[in-house]
């Protein structure tokens, strides 16, 4: 039996929100880069972008099963970490991967894509 694929939010490029059969594909997640410019901020507010969609799509943080993250700089892993590690509930830490990269803007630090579990 076939499921169904949902997708949200989908453009002529990707969409943000692919959700098969109980799990849940979201694209890769930015700050805006223009308002802040620290790793730290760009982090939180990237971490509050996927809250927002995973809601949507019917899950939340404590229900990630995967998480790779792309910085622009690798110096930053140990600010980037301290919001990370207040953001993942306790004894939910997905398997995580993280690598330095460029990223599409100049402004950004920060991409993080997530796959989760639908609630």
């Amino acid at each position: 039996m076939n499921s169904p694929i949902d997708r949200k939010h989908t453009g002529p490029r990707m969409s943000k929100i692919v959700r098969h059969a109980g799990i849940i594909y979201l694209c890769g997640q930015t700050s805006n880069g223009k308002d802040v410019t620290d790793i730290a901020g760009q982090t939180r507010e990237l971490l509050s972008r996927i809250d927002a969609l995973l809601a949507e799509a019917g899950s939340d943080r404590s229900l990630i099963l995967s998480a790779t993250v792309y910085l622009r700089d690798i110096s930053d892993f140990g600010a980037m970490n301290e919001e990370w590690e207040a953001w993942v509930p306790a004894g939910s830490a997905p398997a995580r991967t993280t690598v330095e990269t460029r990223l599409a803007s100049p402004g950004l630090l920060i991409e993080i894509t997530i796959v989760a579990a639908a609630s």
